[in-house]
């Protein structure tokens, strides 16, 4: 079996096939890391040393935003059914029964230091026809620029394969990570890095959905 990979998808090689890499079972760990500005305010207020530097570091602080960035996962399968995993509507999945894909918890904030976290069951890979990773901003941010947003895909056996969510024009608030399917017998990940702005129209999830032709329908959600 081949060893345990790091590999950095790029614009240059944006494939990596899991099959060849050995990773064909157990759980898939997707998490979405990005920098908060609150918590970076925070840690240079206990950094700053002087009055002055800490008064001037809470102000800061003070008005510093929180960021609630959203992961989730369209999903397609080999039957016909289409899903979605994500916080909005409460749909957070379940690893070990059908959608056999799981998010952990809505980091409201970037402070988490776990960040977001997915799980896709690969045991079930047979079932799935496509998974579609996408991230859109809920809240505190007009784009993605400055949040230095990371997403990684780590196996079991601790294979990691990372996605850099980079070149983010003005305005996109929205971005289809990376696509999960099979190619010639093989289960590849595709980094996408595709962005939306609200010129592409209202509805994130509707409009990613069209884009990829998944032909799912939405209805408004809150959470």
């Amino acid at each position: 079996m081949p060893q345990p990979s790091r590999v950095v998808l790029t614009k240059t090689a944006p494939a990596v096939s899991l099959t060849r890499r050995g990773v064909t079972s157990g759980l898939i760990r997707v998490n979405l890391n990005w920098n908060s500005p609150q918590a970076a305010a925070q840690a240079r207020v206990k950094a700053a040393k002087g009055l002055f530097a800490t008064v001037r570091a809470g102000l800061l602080a003070g008005s510093a935003k929180d960021i609630d960035l959203d992961l989730g996962c369209m999903i397609t399968f080999a039957d016909g059914r289409r899903t979605a995993v994500q916080a909005l509507g409460n749909s957070f999945g379940a690893a070990h029964r059908f959608p056999y894909v799981e998010l952990d918890a809505d980091d409201r904030t970037g402070a988490r230091a776990a960040g977001e976290n997915m799980t896709i069951n690969l045991d079930h890979q047979g079932e799935f026809a496509t998974l579609l990773l996408f991230v859109y901003i809920y809240e505190g941010a007009g784009d993605f620029r400055g949040l230095d947003a990371v997403v990684t895909l780590s196996s079991d056996r601790g294979d990691r394969f990372e996605v850099r969510l980079d070149d983010c024009p003005p305005r996109a608030h929205a971005c289809a990570i990376a696509l999960l399917r099979r190619q010639q017998g093989e289960l590849v990940v595709n980094r996408e890095v595709r962005w939306f702005t609200p010129e592409d129209g209202a509805g994130v999830q509707d409009v990613i959905s069209r884009a990829y032709r998944l032909g799912m329908k939405w209805t408004p959600a809150h959470k």
